[in-house]
């Protein structure tokens, strides 16, 4: 006899987003200070549609994901803001309403593939537990339903590999294996966070192009989380740049790649290899190291490593500011702008480098 189901319903509005945050922040209390991994940020995401989260490791991605599926920490931890996936309030949300809704209606596919699955349970019950405590299904039918998934996200000879563990798969399988569990509820939101971290290059676009045929099949809503602006394009929708804990630039992809406005995405932007490049050229770098999350400057937060700082960006941080339809930046002087290339080639006459604003 089944279980009873489980899955606690998300109504979409029409009209509405189906997720929508505003004002998240996590702060965690260290023996440091306080670390400001997410402030304040805003975004909304629709039905069916890719949102990637791009920026440099600490950069906040991570803990942006976490936070919006409330996998956080019981303690030392302080959220604030609001996470809506729905009509429902992740935010406010007590644990049992969450186990609910994890897997069920929201998903999380994790970086490291392999410690993603417990190391002491066969691939098959990872997949049969998800769809039997969500969906009370019987244990064939879950038996069968797993088979399904495994074949749909190209495991080979799936009957067999029901029996493995995850050490006998490989890094590629293993993340294939994680992906297949995410997705066996149906769930509405996939939060894919560094999803080809560890994987090579070939492996890497099979993975991706894999989520991408089973969004369209599935018309979810995916937040794509990636240090990599070369692995958005062509793959999402709408684009947020983040740096120390901050939305720094939001666009379109394509507005993103042909009109970016905030100098570290422009910087991020310069260090994906072209195909156009000789052999062996050498990427550039951005100078210095992001600032400490738990001591952060007064003013602009990339001022220490702007190419385009002004005395201005280390005394007062720049809000974010419309610079066309769904465009939104953070700069006092703009990539392209008249007052950013004014700034540019002061910076340049002076004979100062990038990292200038470094103290």
């Amino acid at each position: 006899m089944s279980r009873r189901r489980r899955v606690r319903p998300i109504h979409e509005e029409e009209g509405r987003p189906l997720l929508s945050v505003e004002n998240l922040k996590t702060y965690f209390q260290t023996a440091h200070g306080v670390v400001k991994s997410v402030d304040g940020v805003s975004f909304e995401l629709e039905r069916g549609k890719t949102l990637a989260v791009v920026g440099e490791s600490g950069s906040g991605k991570t803990v942006l994901a976490r936070s919006v599926m409330g996998l956080l920490p019981s303690q030392n931890v302080w959220r604030e803001g609001s996470v809506r996936l729905g009509d429902v309030d992740l935010t406010r949300a007590s644990a049992a309403e969450l186990r609910q809704l994890w897997g069920a209606q929201v998903s999380m596919v994790f970086q490291d593939p392999v410690t993603s699955l417990n190391p002491v349970v066969r691939i098959g019950r990872q997949i049969t537990e998800h769809l039997q405590y969500h969906l009370g299904m019987p244990r064939g039918e879950a038996r069968r339903t797993a088979l399904s998934l495994l074949r749909s996200v190209g495991i080979p000879e799936p009957a067999a590999r029901m029996r493995w563990f995850p050490h006998q798969l490989s890094g590629g399988m293993c993340q294939r294996v994680v992906i297949a569990a995410a997705i066996a509820c149906g769930p509405k939101l996939l939060l894919a966070d560094e999803p080809t971290t560890g994987l090579d290059v070939t492996v890497s676009a099979q993975i991706l192009d894999l989520l991408g045929r089973l969004q369209e099949e599935r018309y979810m809503s995916v937040v794509l989380v990636t240090h990599d602006l070369g692995v958005v394009s062509g793959r999402a929708d709408e684009v947020i740049v983040m740096y120390a804990g901050q939305v720094v630039e939001q666009a379109p992809t394509p507005v993103i790649f042909s009109d970016m406005k905030m100098p570290y995405t422009e910087a991020l932007m310069r260090s994906v290899p072209r195909l156009t490049n000789p052999s062996h050229t050498r990427l550039p770098a951005i100078p210095g190291t992001p600032p400490n999350p738990a001591a952060l400057p007064a003013g602009c937060r990339f001022a220490a490593r702007c190419p385009y700082v002004q005395p201005r960006c280390r005394e007062e941080p720049p809000p974010l500011r419309q610079a066309g339809p769904r465009h939104r930046f953070a700069c006092w002087y703009p990539v392209g702008s008249p007052e950013g290339q004014q700034a540019l080639e002061a910076n340049r006459a002076a004979g100062l480098p990038a990292a200038a604003a470094v103290v």
